[in-house]
């Protein structure tokens, strides 16, 4: 995500490596190198104009600190000016409303519907009934889509195969959610160019009929430029309430995110980041602005790890730690949950410094593939009782797997280790015996 971008802005601070102080000279120059990266990301010139103009004018009106070089300065302005850029601070989705009823508007294949799945899934975890609309009457496999989805997350679809009027089926939906207790109704519209007038009178009507708390726009992210001339052209329409972004995590640029919010004047709220309907994120553009700047984004790692680890699994795996029972199937349930929050060079990239030294390496989706294939090898009683699994036992789980005895063998010690170290984190004494022994050390080196 945002690799090109990432790169060209810590080339342009490394003319003020070195550098005792910040002048006129090394500030325009790495400004002109900055304003440069922005243009190669398909930022408008306006924009990246403006942007340049007001980091050097807050660099050149500060003094720096001898703790501080000019270099570390100018990085902490950029960033907070990038993350002022993208909007300041996280917008949120308005959830006022008994139904909320919330639009979405796009073009043919941004994304909408499988958008509208994650969005489903979303407000589902945090405990509301989700009702999702099939109102993309010209699409022929739309409402299946819509209903294959539906019964992947548990969430009701509404839909009336033969009616052509969306208006009516959005305004019977939410009479149907208002009438069943649903607390929040998410109606997935056709797909539509801004040139096509007919489409947009249509969709201009639907929000009319329904008065929806939300209205967003949906776009991919690697149209770059486009996406933001788009989402303009959709909100001088209709009156958008925020952008989504999908396939962000594709985007090496970085241009629409950074643009949308100056020109279009609407906040991202969400960003699509892969193709599983866990895959979303609400949009932090100062977290955002972070992960451009190669400092991660620890927070949002966090925030996804506390989504797919449960208190009560966690409560349950911890006893099974403390009586030395972890076994292989509960390591296979760990690696699953850790899948699910996304893609692994994804994830890699929210830690600092780890994206940066990551950046060539492929971490292809199925890092995992070889692990778990060695793991569903074994028998119930080897996952459960690792000890019983002898040389001979090794040579036939390797076999079954497509792997070797080698690679058997250092998920063994690998599995081993975890375990020691797990157990070590649950036994508070022995834990503080291996932070005073720590101590003690760095002491001796002093």
């Amino acid at each position: 995500m945002f690799e090109n971008l990432s790169d060209k802005l810590e080339r342009a601070f490394k003319v003020l490596k070195g550098q005792g102080q910040i002048t006129e000279i090394n500030v325009a120059e790495t400004m002109k190198e900055v304003r440069r990266a922005l243009l190669d990301a398909d930022v408008n010139f306006k924009t990246a104009k403006e942007f340049t103009d007001r980091v050097k004018a807050k660099a050149l009106g500060q003094n720096v600190l001898t703790a501080v070089s000019p270099g570390q300065l100018l990085t902490k302005i950029t960033n907070d000016e990038l993350a002022e850029l993208m909007g300041g601070k996280n917008a949120g989705i308005n959830m006022g409303g008994n139904p909320t009823v919330i639009l979405m508007s796009g073009l043919q294949g941004s994304g909408k519907t499988t958008f509208s799945g994650k969005l489903a899934n979303y407000i589902r975890k945090k405990g509301k009934r989700v009702l999702l609309t099939a109102a993309d009457v010209y699409r022929p496999a739309a409402i299946d889509q819509l209903e294959t989805l539906g019964k992947q997350l548990e969430v009701d679809v509404y839909s009336e195969r033969g009616n052509t009027d969306p208006v009516s089926i959005a305004k019977n939906a939410i009479a149907h959610a208002k009438q069943h207790g649903f607390t929040a109704v998410i109606i997935d519209t056709a797909g539509r160019l801004a040139i096509d007038e007919k489409m947009m009178d249509e969709i201009a009507a639907i929000k009319k009929a329904i008065d929806p708390q939300e209205t967003l726009f949906v776009v991919d992210a690697m149209t770059g430029q486009d996406a933001v001339n788009t989402a303009k052209a959709f909100n001088d329409r209709l009156d958008i309430d925020g952008v989504v972004l999908t396939k962000l995590d594709g985007d090496t640029r970085g241009g629409a995110a950074l643009t949308i919010r100056s020109v279009v004047d609407k906040p991202i709220k969400f960003i699509g980041t892969g193709e599983k309907m866990e895959a979303l994120d609400e949009f932090h553009p100062d977290r955002m602005a972070g992960r451009i700047l190669g400092m991660g984004d620890v927070v949002s790692l966090v925030e996804r790890a506390q989504e797919q680890f449960d208190e009560k699994q966690a409560r349950a795996l911890q006893k099974k730690i403390a009586k030395d029972q972890f076994g292989f199937d509960d390591f296979l349930e760990q690696i699953q949950q850790i899948k699910k929050m996304g893609n692994m060079k994804d994830l890699m990239g929210m830690i600092p410094g780890v994206g940066k030294a990551m950046k060539n390496l492929d971490i292809p989706d199925d890092a995992f593939k070889g692990i778990e294939a060695i793991i569903r090898s074994m028998t119930p009683m080897e996952r459960s009782t690792p000890s019983v699994i002898n040389g001979s036992r090794r040579q036939r789980i390797a076999a079954g797997s497509g792997t070797n005895v080698a690679e058997v063998n250092k998920l063994m010690k690998q599995f081993d280790e975890t375990r020691k170290m797990m157990k070590m984190m649950g036994d508070k004494s022995k834990m503080q015996a291996m932070m005073q022994r720590m101590q003690q050390a760095q002491g001796m080196r002093r």
